[in-house]
């Protein structure tokens, strides 16, 4: 999925800083921050990842453009959202919420969701992303190289 290309930043670990929630790398009920399990945390609260995207994991569950699939087989490759077959009707959401145990947040995990059902303690949000070209992403790969000294692939 796109989303978890994304939360990954090139990484293959659970979470992009590794395996381990760590302590104040996230707000989720335990991962300790002072927001865990009382409220959401305020944007950019948490250090980026390496492809510069803040809170991708806890703080609120984010909707993605997948269709539900109930498992990774025939997934796109390259970090293409997952758009066809599986079931459409429902959403996905990633990537747990300041509610959930850390057991929620790892980059590959996901739910389904009814876009029908109601919100009431906050936990879903979603990321306003666009699409690049594959110039304007290798540029801005290389700027982020730049600038924190990590490699990136392209």
């Amino acid at each position: 999925s796109e989303w978890e290309y994304a939360a990954r930043a090139g990484t293959s670990t659970k979470y992009s800083w590794g395996n381990d929630k760590g302590r104040n790398q996230a707000n989720c009920d335990g991962c300790g921050s002072r927001w865990d399990d009382s409220r959401t945390a305020p944007v950019g609260s948490f250090a980026p990842n390496s492809f510069g995207l803040h809170d991708m994991h806890g703080n609120v569950w984010e909707l993605v453009e997948d269709c539900w699939h109930y498992d990774y087989g025939g997934a796109p490759s390259g970090g293409d959202a997952w758009k066809s077959g599986g079931n459409c009707s429902k959403g996905v959401i990633r990537g747990g919420s300041w509610f959930n145990k850390p057991n929620y947040m790892p980059s590959a995990y996901r739910v389904w969701y009814t876009p029908s059902d109601r919100d009431s303690d906050n936990t879903l949000g979603f990321r306003i992303a666009r699409t690049l070209s594959s110039s304007a992403a290798t540029t801005r790969l290389k700027r982020y190289s730049e600038a924190d000294g990590h490699q990136h692939d392209e």
